[in-house]
């Protein structure tokens, strides 16, 4: 296993500028991926812009391309299919959070540092920009040259799953049906594996087999994608109450108004921080055996961790 003191001694700005380059390289395709803002009907082509483009960390993205790196590090950059899926997940991600931002769900003003859409363009435009964004998703999925192992139904398939009734919407609704109730642990846990993990893992698998992972390397980053992705969830339920609207650039504070079913309203801040530690070391473990290939992966897994937005 990889070592935390190992990974840091790496190099935290390395990680930075590869963080940074990747971010670009997804930005710059996002726009390319998007309808012209010109384009009829103008009002929710420049909604579907306005979300998307909007900023953001664009992590599922860049676990794409870090999962294909680490399967095939010499080829990863030059994988036509990659940047497609990268977008593809992305686009995923941020109808659903236009979608969670609702009045009829979250209820949210603010999303990374601008009002929602709904607060811009109105609750229908807000939905139909959702569903604009999610079926285009398909269509750039539509563009990859798959692997020999993994054929494109399988990629379709597997991304249909992971946004559909069985994990992100599953998640969704549990956390719908959640508000105002005392759960217990493994209800949360539920919920965030479904609404928060599902694309996470999704984003990596996608990357692993769009390289051509191996059945071995495809469960190491899968294995990984799963702690990581409760673990960001769980840092998020942290932020939500220790953090300002101001450095989360979304409304701080509103799980806990909503009564939302959170980790720290379960078990307590402490517990929470040891469970995320704990979840990323798991995460970190997950990595054996895919060498120095992974560092990418093992070094963002240590950086969310310890994030403070």
């Amino acid at each position: 296993m990889t070592s935390r003191k190992a990974i840091r001694s790496q190099g935290v700005d390395g990680l930075s500028a590869y963080l940074e380059k990747q971010r670009k390289l997804v930005e710059k395709a996002l726009a390319k991926a998007m309808p012209a803002a010109s384009a009829r009907p103008i009002t929710i082509h420049a909604a579907m812009r306005y979300s998307v483009l909007g900023g953001g960390k664009r992590l599922r993205p860049i676990l794409v391309l870090a999962a294909a790196e680490a399967v095939d590090f010499e080829r990863a950059e030059n994988l036509p299919s990659i940047l497609p899926a990268a977008c593809a997940v992305e686009l995923i991600h941020t109808y659903s959070l236009i979608h969670d931002d609702l009045p009829c769900m979250d209820n949210d003003d603010l999303r990374r540092g601008r009002p929602t859409s709904h607060k811009v363009y109105g609750e229908g435009v807000a939905i139909l920009t959702g569903d604009a964004l999610l079926t285009r998703a398909f269509a750039l999925l539509a563009e990859i040259t798959p692997a020999k192992r993994y054929p494109l139904s399988i990629l379709l398939q597997e991304t249909a799953v992971a946004a559909g009734s069985l994990q992100l919407i599953a998640g969704q609704v549990a956390d719908l049906e959640a508000e105002g109730r005392k759960l217990k642990i493994a209800d949360v846990r539920f919920i965030h594996e479904r609404k928060t993990a599902a694309m996470i893992v999704l984003s990596l698998r996608l990357g692993a087999m769009i390289a051509n992972a191996t059945p071995g390397q495809l469960k190491a980053v899968t294995q990984f994608g799963e702690a990581l992705g409760l673990a960001f969830q769980i840092i998020d339920d942290i932020l939500d109450v220790t953090q300002s609207s101001q450095q989360l650039g979304k409304s701080a504070g509103k799980d806990l108004k909503a009564s939302k079913a959170t980790y720290p309203a379960v078990i307590g801040l402490e517990a929470s921080r040891k469970e995320a530690d704990r979840l990323t070391k798991k995460a970190l473990s997950a990595l054996k055996g895919l060498g120095s290939k992974s560092t990418r992966l093992a070094q963002i897994a240590d950086q969310l961790l310890g994030r403070s937005s």
